[in-house]
């Protein structure tokens, strides 16, 4: 039998499909595709079982920079041939505003510069730049979004490719890079002497572990401003500030101890009974920030567990190292928009004063040790005055640094008269531990 529809529902039918005739074709889009998630380090892929390998640490920061708002340079390679990388995260700023900060603008952007895992065999900071660069890359939040959008993020993930390779404190030669920013013989160092001198960061961070002693020098994270006495005061006090005021209370409210780098306590009434550690020598980044005029904080973890979970599973012991560098950084970020224009003063004062070509310069002691009267250039020279053979062996380090030199004959002459006096005597007298040749001194 066949079925025919009531006379009410065939008329309803022909009326819809007279509709459908003379209604406009509306084509339906297919739903977007849903965008990439963001990605994920080794580390945070195994729980912390495992540090993110080199290798999966380049392929995470070319997917960061393809899918997020980062960009990614090879700035130099190792001597086993590995690259250093610089990824530049915010608002970059423009040669102007770079010359406007120079003098204390205050709406130019301040520019802080990570540097993660100098030494190859401390993972936990470079683990917190990975994940900190891609968060930032990603960032959907309005706070972050102005944050980036008046601050230039510059993060060196790997200072020590191939020391993080063989999990070595020392690169492939052995050489301790963080011993190595005043003679610059390691690619690594060289490196990041060109960033400073090209980028110029108003606050190096500078992230590495360390082993506690217990009861003396056992806290989760310990941090150092520089105490090399040719920093100048505004760039000193802030960076103190930095420690002091923002940096560790971020730390403590994530539920981390702190303390002061390499001062042991007593375990009973907290004072310090001696330095182990951390001193005023100029070729270490902590001090060599200071005497380049930028703030500078050295931060560091505890390697040792601390909770018997810690002991009984490594995972929780790196996360919690992992987290307390995290939440460390979450002060200096609060510190760089809050602070802008006292940042830009201090570096700001401390560039000038090079080129009033007045005042000692110091060859050793510290913020918490005088220097000895031998140790002090009370009436220093106008200039050092090179032969064609020192020249030549300096010339391109003395670029790097940024010290201003002038040809003189076959050779060159150094004045003091420069924003960066207090380092070109470093480089370059005699008395100087670390100097780079013995220039002659030639008198005002």
């Amino acid at each position: 039998m066949t079925f025919r529809p009531a006379p009410r529902v065939r008329a309803l039918a022909l009326a819809v499909t007279a509709a459908a005739l003379i209604a406009p074709v509306v084509t339906v889009p297919a739903q977007a595709a849903a965008a990439p998630a963001p990605p994920r380090t080794g580390f945070e892929t195994d729980g912390g079982a495992r540090w993110t390998s080199q290798p999966r640490g380049q392929e995470f920061l070319a997917e960061v920079a393809r899918g997020g708002a980062a960009s990614l340079t090879t700035i130099g390679a190792t001597k086993q041939g590995r690259p250093l990388q610089l990824v530049d995260l915010g608002r970059v700023p423009s040669s102007r505003e770079n010359s406007e900060h120079a003098l204390g603008a205050r709406h130019a952007p301040v520019t802080v510069l990570l540097v993660c895992s100098q030494h190859g065999n401390e993972p936990s900071g470079r683990e917190a730049c990975l994940s900190t660069v891609r968060d930032l890359a990603y960032a959907k939040d309005s706070a972050t979004k102005r944050f980036l959008a008046r601050t230039n993020v510059l993060v060196l993930p790997t200072a020590n490719p191939d020391g993080r390779a063989a999990d070595t404190r020392g690169n492939s030669d052995g050489i301790d890079i963080n011993r190595d920013h005043i003679e610059l013989t390691t690619a690594e160092a060289r490196a990041m002497a060109a960033v400073i001198r090209d980028r110029r960061p108003d606050i190096i961070y500078d992230l590495h572990e360390y082993g506690a002693t217990p009861l003396y020098y056992d806290k989760d994270l310990f941090d150092l401003w520089p105490r090399n006495l040719n920093t100048d005061t505004h760039v000193h006090d802030e960076s103190r500030t930095l420690s002091e005021r923002y940096v560790r209370p971020a730390a403590q409210a994530g539920g981390h101890s702190t303390g002061t780098y390499g001062i042991w306590t007593d375990p009973v009434t907290g004072e310090p009974l001696r330095q182990t550690a951390g001193d005023g020598q100029e070729r270490i980044l902590r001090n060599v920030s200071g005497v380049k005029h930028a703030l500078g904080l050295l931060i560091e973890s505890r390697v040792n567990p601390v909770t018997e979970a810690e002991k009984a599973d490594p995972a929780v012991n790196n996360r919690r190292r992992v987290t307390s560098q995290l939440d460390a950084l979450k002060g200096l970020f609060t510190f760089a928009d809050q602070r802008t224009g006292r940042i830009a003063a201090a570096t700001a004062h401390a560039g000038l004063a090079g080129l009033k070509d007045s005042g000692p310069i110091y060859l050793g002691g510290a913020d918490n040790e005088p220097a000895t009267p031998d140790r002090v250039i009370g009436d220093p020279p106008c200039g050092y005055r090179l032969d064609a053979a020192q020249y030549a062996k300096v010339k391109d380090r003395l670029a790097l640094h940024g010290v201003l030199s002038l040809p003189a004959g076959k050779g060159a002459y150094v004045p003091l008269r420069q924003s960066r006096r207090a380092l070109a005597a470093l480089l370059l007298d005699e008395r100087a531990e670390y100097h780079l040749t013995a220039g002659a001194p030639v008198a005002c």
